[in-house]
């Protein structure tokens, strides 16, 4: 409210104005964090990751794992949007622990962490359904910049980790009727998926809007009977997905 001072006349009056104030409640608005688990052996690495992650801006930390078996057991209930798994763990190994989860945490995105580069590691972690591959040495940076990048929908990946992925595509024709199913057009929407392409760039490449990029992703899945992103280059590459007895149903 407020008070105004007003002559009439020779009185002097004290007139009361109201006035509707709308009044911001001092409410502090907590900025959405991407949620994060780790499954790392190494109990140094692993504290280090978990340190790195929880000082990064618009990160959480919401559970670590020693092992894949502590993983299954205890990540669900966490729920996760990324997932950062060592691909050589003890005991279970890091693309069977992808495997197995995925089923449990079907909105989780997999990032394999690993000291490998080479072509049987790369497609082992994509048959198991990891969305991104990034070496140990990878700095703070770029970590946490991967993690933000998956979750945006990317694929972080070295550039030449990319290169071996795309090289699959050329290294024999396509045998499968369902991938022979995908036009010109979806064919180039999957070969720039597998570079790790986010959609928006994607769409910016081939001059397209992103409704439509995403119209076509919806039709390669369909298509190719697959559920995600990495099934779906790992099947236009002609690597086997494992068991489809492991997959939840009726999701493509």
């Amino acid at each position: 409210m407020q008070w105004i001072r007003l002559k009439a006349g020779q009185d002097n009056r004290v007139v009361r104005k109201h006035y509707t104030v709308v009044v911001a409640s001092c409410v502090i608005m907590k900025k959405v964090r991407i949620k994060v688990s780790i499954v790392e052996d190494d109990h140094k690495a692993r504290e280090i990751l978990v340190d790195w992650i929880n000082r990064a801006e618009g990160f959480q930390c919401v559970s670590n794992h020693p092992s894949g078996e502590d993983a299954l057991e205890r990540m669900p209930e966490h729920q996760p949007q990324v997932v950062l798994m060592d691909i050589n763990l003890t005991g279970m190994n890091g693309p069977e622990c992808v495997r197995r989860l995925k089923p449990l945490l079907p909105g989780s995105q997999f990032v394999m962490l690993t000291v490998y580069e080479d072509s049987d590691h790369i497609i082992q972690a994509l048959q198991a359904g990891a969305t991104g591959y990034l070496l140990k040495h990878t700095q703070r940076a770029g970590l946490i910049n991967a993690l933000r990048d998956v979750n945006e929908g990317g694929s972080p990946m070295t550039a030449n980790i990319a290169r071996k992925v795309v090289r699959a595509f050329h290294q024999a024709p396509s045998s499968d009727p369902a991938t022979a199913e995908l036009s010109n057009r979806e064919s180039e929407v999957l070969q720039l998926l597998a570079q790790g392409y986010l959609y928006k760039e994607i769409a910016d490449t081939l001059k397209i809007g992103v409704p439509t990029v995403n119209t076509y992703i919806r039709r390669i899945y369909e298509k190719l009977h697959v559920r995600s992103r990495a099934q779906a280059v790992a099947k236009f590459a002609h690597i086997p997905l494992g068991d489809p007895s492991r997959s939840p149903a009726g999701t493509r």
